[in-house]
């Protein structure tokens, strides 16, 4: 599942490419018309098919931000601010192009779910292979309440006390470690990859409960959560399975990464172990991790 750097790195390419712009037309795949016939909600949830269709037609993108692992499209019609909200689940993607022949992967343009025409010519796709992304037409953020819920972003100032203050709370205190920094309403955007990556650094086992972390060693854990978060910002994400930035294009963290996906640790050259933490694969190395 995409986590804050490969958001982080969507946004950053789908801004300059979409703000701007006006919405001409939108069209839905067959397979989300079928799921809301029969009472589900694939991709397009919280409205109809048929209002989010009218109500996207001749909205102009203002911007496009990101808030934790979401993706937040500041509209404009009539006058009226509306919020366009998409996850990407595990394999959702974002294509500007021209034609639909542009979106060159087949895996991809084999499910292109979400159509925007653009009034200036061009398309915005939303493509998901396997349909567990979303896309939320709101007024405004406190409309879909999950959302206010998130913990501070990771980068600013408030946001490691928020760590500390929530980490000591009864309700996360005697979970694994693991667990707590992958949730976000404790650090946003930090998910499986990346707690791997932090905690294999931090040489902290990832099952330890939290109350066992002393609050210096947290400390020091979240800034090297933030270090690694801002790493794979800066080398595009990690393109591991489905996940692709704009167009297609993959980031190369994946390339540097010390744990998350290996049968051998990387420091000592032993065999490395894995468990099940929050249904998530747990890598670590029974030898550095404690």
């Amino acid at each position: 599942m995409p986590e804050l750097p490969e958001v982080e790195g969507v946004v950053r390419e789908l801004s300059p490419a979409s703000s701007g712009r006006t919405v001409a037309k939108v069209t839905v795949s067959e397979v989300v018309k079928a799921s809301k016939e029969l009472g589900k909600e694939a991709i397009v949830k919280g409205i109809t098919l048929e209002d989010f269709i009218a109500e996207m037609a001749g909205a102009t993108i203002m911007d496009v931000t990101r808030r934790s692992k979401y993706i937040y499209f500041h509209l404009v019609k009539e006058g009226e601010a509306h919020l366009l909200v998409s996850h990407l689940g595990m394999t959702g993607a974002w294509f500007v192009v021209d034609t639909l022949d542009d979106v060159t992967e087949k895996k991809f343009r084999n499910h292109m779910h979400v159509i925007f025409e653009m009034a200036d010519g061009g398309l915005l796709v939303y493509s998901d292979i396997r349909r567990f992304g979303e896309l939320r037409l709101l007024r405004q953020e406190g409309d879909y309440p999950p959302l206010l819920k998130m913990a501070p972003e990771p980068f600013e100032e408030d946001a490691i006390e928020h760590f500390i203050a929530m980490a000591s709370t009864p309700k996360f205190a005697r979970k694994p470690i693991k667990e707590v920094i992958m949730d976000g309403h404790v650090i946003s955007g930090c998910g499986n990859i990346y707690a791997t990556e932090a905690l294999f650094k931090m040489k902290i086992h990832p099952n330890r409960t939290t109350d066992r972390v002393s609050e210096k060693r947290k400390r020091e854990l979240f800034k090297v959560i933030v270090d690694i978060l801002q790493e794979s910002i800066h080398a595009g994400g990690s393109s591991i399975s489905d996940y692709r930035n704009i167009n297609g294009q993959a980031g190369t963290m994946q390339d540097r990464l010390k744990m998350y996906g290996k049968k051998v640790c990387t420091v000592c050259g032993k065999e490395t172990k894995s468990l099940k933490i929050a249904g998530r694969t747990s890598v670590y190395c029974p030898s550095c991790q404690r």
